[in-house]
């Protein structure tokens, strides 16, 4: 597979792909070491959901990760892990050590009586031993399901109980900016809660003593004292299932996203090489928690694939400081940096001072995911970070798609601020109305919809396909519905405009959330702001504005001052149609721990419903929404 290299190599691929999509990813797959060749590259039916990539071909994902890159790659780092606390050593591994970790570790689960297709639960901090017991779990055939090392222990419990799960693994302490996490208390409440789990494998993060529960609970280093280190990969099925991941629903319990084997195998590291122009000596990091689908897909397993050096950090972008990631880039040599758009803000807030400490002339490539990012933040990473010489790749993907789907591919594609530009090769998007038609041209807005399977797409929800049908192929059918409005401009260009439900009716007007947000966000002192509708009783529906400021950055005097400047701003910006009617001065948004915004709280109190909001344990900061719903019971709002 030969990396696109400039728009004609795109425009052939792109090409290539749709007209005979068979071929173009049986070509992907035959870089990877198959212990038996597929019988047929694609069977599926949109209708009544079922897809199967490479049907009848076998595999195991970590031979492709690790064994193949023994020859070649033995000595190269293939993981080098940044600690919490700059103050301790860094610990790097090679193709090799890393190869012989995760054997070891087989074997220490399979001592612990987990056999393939066995659900395995982790639930750990960002230390090295996490990802090397996603591999192992891959390896030996056993399903894993890693649970970001934030979640309460009801949330643990519920995914651990919905998953099945006979062993869990966790350490006893997770350190996290100047925080530790007691994940051992939280992991025995949830084992306690969820029923089930036979035995609790717990690394030895911290020298802090936990409670200890006899027969069940094991401790990592002991395990690994008792089992060899060499382990056989177990030959799997390209459509057995690799691993469980959740997602938080608006509404219900969370969904266990599952995905198989060798489809994504192949798609993600297609995209990992493409999106990012990985070349062999790069050195790349992905801030993300592996606990997320962006760390499964791009700290894990698409850059191993490739044979890249990926780094791991367990911290936070602000601790000690704000100039952490960027001491870490000069440290390391970092080329490709891939970071949220939330983590860019909050660094923004902070100031140059931090930034201008460090040279960052090693960065090649930028990237953002997890939401779309706006344009203040684009600018600011692109000419403080990236030097005004660094494309930015503005991915867009979700849990459900596996790998990415709509992006810029770096230094090929022009990029265009607050757009994922156009789909990767494979992927074909189309919008479409509220009746299911597809919307021709350019210069229009719709429902993001893919008519067409890609290898690593969602193949059911665990325990639920009912569920899985009617999330993603019941609202238009024949189609993927991503659940996400979108614009394709005069270019062609895609640009995500959030959630449908975040897409709003204003006067017959239809306006994406992110765009007013966008807007308010580039008023001066603003940190972010999240835009919800509501009932409003002349144009259907009215715009409510939650605004995060920096106070020593603000030119106005008064609140009153500043709502009247934010709603200027966005009239000036996008028009009077998209002036909030409601603007509400807040200290923090309701963000889950990988930075989502939980809109339905904030639709919610902007309905003025100030109760029901479900559970918000899980949130960053959960105290939160009752500052949001006080100051909003309080009438500290603004009327346009």
């Amino acid at each position: 597979m030969s990396r696109i290299k400039n728009l004609e190599d795109y425009a052939v691929d792109y090409r290539k792909s749709v007209m005979d999509p068979e071929a173009f990813w049986a070509a992907q797959a035959e870089r990877f070491v198959w212990r038996k060749r597929w019988e047929e590259v694609l069977n599926y039916d949109f209708l009544d959901y079922q897809v199967e990539w490479f049907k009848g071909g076998q595999l195991n994902i970590t031979e492709n990760c690790l064994d193949r890159h023994l020859l070649h790659r033995s000595d190269k780092t293939a993981i080098h892990w940044v600690a919490n606390d700059p103050r301790d050593e860094d610990r790097v591994y090679t193709y090799k050590q890393l190869h012989q970790a995760v054997c070891q570790f087989s074997n220490v689960l399979k001592n612990n009586g987990v056999q393939k297709g066995d659900r395995v639960c982790l639930y750990m901090p960002m230390v090295p031993e996490l990802a090397i017991a996603v591999l192992a779990c891959a390896r030996i055939g056993a399903i894993h399901s890693v649970i970001f090392g934030g979640f309460s222990a009801q949330a643990l419990a519920d995914r651990i109980a919905d998953a099945g799960a006979k062993v869990l693994l966790t350490a006893n302490f997770g350190p996290r900016g100047n925080k530790v996490i007691p994940l051992k208390s939280i992991a025995d409440e949830a084992v306690e809660k969820a029923g089930g789990v036979e035995k609790v494998i717990v690394y030895q993060r911290t020298t802090e003593e936990v409670n200890w529960v006899q027969g069940r609970d094991l401790w990592w280093h002991e395990e690994l004292e008792k089992v060899e280190v060499a382990c056989e990969a177990e030959i799997m099925d390209a459509e057995d299932p690799l691993f469980i991941l959740y997602t938080s629903g608006s509404t219900g319990k969370p969904k266990g996203v599952m995905h198989t084997t060798g489809g994504y195998m192949v798609y993600t590291a297609y995209t990992f090489r493409n999106v990012f122009q990985y070349e062999e000596n790069d050195v790349y990091w992905c801030t993300a928690d592996i606990g997320w689908i962006t760390g499964h897909s791009y700290i894990v397993y698409g850059p191993l694939l490739e044979g890249a050096t990926s780094v791991m950090f367990e911290g936070i972008p602000t601790y000690p400081d704000a100039g952490r990631f960027w001491r870490i880039v000069d440290r390391l040599k970092v080329n490709i940096f891939y970071t949220a758009p939330t983590a860019i803000r909050a660094l923004m807030a902070q100031g140059l001072e931090y930034v201008e400490l460090y040279k960052l002339d090693s960065l090649k490539v930028l990237g953002t995911v997890g939401e779309p990012i706006n344009r203040e933040a684009w600018e600011w990473y692109h000419l403080h970070i990236g030097k005004g010489r660094c494309p930015i790749v503005d991915t867009w993907w979700q849990t459900e798609t596996g790998g990415i789907m709509i992006s810029p591919i770096a230094g090929v594609l022009p990029t265009k601020p607050t757009y994922a530009t156009l789909p990767l090769p494979g992927i074909q998007p189309v919008l479409v109305d509220a009746e299911g038609n597809e919307i021709e041209g350019k210069g229009v807005e719709g429902n993001l919809c893919i008519k067409y399977p890609w290898p690593s797409m969602i193949r059911t929800t665990w325990g639920d396909h009912e569920r899985c049908k009617n999330t993603y192929f019941s609202t238009f059918k024949g189609y993927y519905f991503t659940g996400d409005g979108c614009r394709r401009d005069e270019d062609g260009y895609y640009r995500i405009l959030g959630r449908v439900d975040d897409v709003m009716n204003v006067s017959g007007h239809r306006l994406g959330t992110a765009e007013v947000e966008n807007a308010i966000n580039m008023y001066q002192g603003v940190v972010e702001s999240a835009v919800v509708g509501y009932p409003h009783e002349i144009k259907g529906q009215g715009i409510y504005a939650y605004v995060v400021c920096d106070s020593s950055k603000l030119e106005v005097s008064t609140i009153s001052d500043l709502k009247t400047e934010i709603m200027a701003t966005v009239v000036e910006k996008i028009g009077k149609i998209a002036r909030p009617d409601k603007v509400q001065i807040v200290r923090g948004l309701p963000k889950t721990r990988s930075g989502k915004i939980m809109r339905r709280i904030l639709r919610k109190i902007a309905e003025g419903q100030m109760d029901n909001f479900g559970d918000i344990s899980t949130l960053l900061d959960p105290s939160i929404v009752e500052s949001i719903k006080e100051g909003a019971q309080k009438d500290e709002l603004t009327e346009s």
